[in-house]
């Protein structure tokens, strides 16, 4: 039995965290038969954006998570779509992302869909890659920048920080050089993937322009492009792991998070609430707006 309640409190009360002075992050990760269980109330250990704020209306809310995983998963004979589940989640008990349900003209139809990082729908995306969800979930949509020092030190260690929903661990964005060999040192992982080349198909069919990150379908996987699959993620021993195992990278780069589970997806990571494009349609970030590097 692990508890995190205790480091959680202490951190957040030394990160300066906006908002939900009274909360405190809780999570407990257990063995339940041949699952691993998280129960979390969804609250960071760590500073966050303010919310609510003018780009995200949100307020930062307690939750009650129950998670499942299998304890020895199992690759899938092909790769899972996420679809709109929690891909995972964090040491903290706090979910990862992938995508959004910011779609071309709020039309879900359409297959176009904005990305979170970089797309010209303006999220509120705070320092952690984070940001909050009409019923007040906060997650991450990239690599938790405010999670990783209360876990380690990236530049020297490969840090576990999660795990994915078919039970296999996510790490940082720096791993082994050879996959087998952990006295090979670090390298930041590059994912396979690449924009497209051209241009989008135009109206009605598409939103036209060229492809440039606004949308998740502007990339395409190439393999061996780079060190990771097309689920972000390889085979390999790690810290935690030295015998091997199959593992994802949160990277820095699209995909950023997986949009794919090698395995298959515990329901437990499935949403309740309101079907996916049903909250309000959000300001387009103009360009002097966009994050740094974008």
């Amino acid at each position: 039995m692990v508890t995190r309640s205790l480091r959680s409190a202490l951190a957040f009360v030394l990160s300066g965290f906006v908002g939900l002075a009274a909360a405190t992050p809780k999570v407990l990760i257990r063995t339940v038969g041949d699952y691993r269980v998280i129960e979390a109330n969804g609250l960071p250990d760590h500073a966050t954006g303010r919310f609510p704020s003018r780009d995200n209306p949100n307020a930062i809310a307690e939750k009650n998570y129950v998670f499942r995983l299998p304890l020895r998963p199992q690759v899938a004979p092909r790769p899972t779509p996420t679809g709109f589940a929690w891909f995972g989640v964090a040491l903290n008990g706090v979910p990862f992302e992938p995508g959004t349900q910011e779609y071309w003209k709020d039309d879900r139809a359409s297959g176009w869909c904005h990305e979170a990082i970089g797309g010209e729908s303006n999220l509120g995306i705070d320092q952690s890659l984070a940001h909050v969800q009409p019923n007040g979930a906060y997650h991450y949509h990239g690599s938790p920048k405010g999670l990783l020092p209360l876990l380690g030190d990236e530049s020297k260690d490969m840090l576990m920080i999660g795990w994915a929903a078919d039970g296999f661990p996510i790490y940082a964005g720096r791993g082994y050089k050879d996959p087998r060999d952990p006295r090979s040192g670090l390298k930041e992982m590059r994912p396979s993937y690449r924009l497209r080349p051209g241009d989008r198909p135009k109206e009605p069919l598409g939103p036209g322009g060229r492809y440039d990150g606004n949308f998740t379908q502007d990339f395409e996987y190439v393999p061996g492009l780079g060190d990771l699959d097309e689920c972000n993620g390889r085979f390999g021993v790690t810290p935690e792991f030295p015998q091997g195992t199959y593992h994802y990278h949160v990277t820095a780069t699209f995909p950023f998070i997986s949009r794919l589970w090698k395995g298959v997806g515990d329901v437990t990571f499935e949403k309740q609430g309101p079907p996916p494009g049903a909250r309000p349609r959000k300001p387009r970030r103009p360009d002097d707006q966009r994050p740094e590097g974008k």
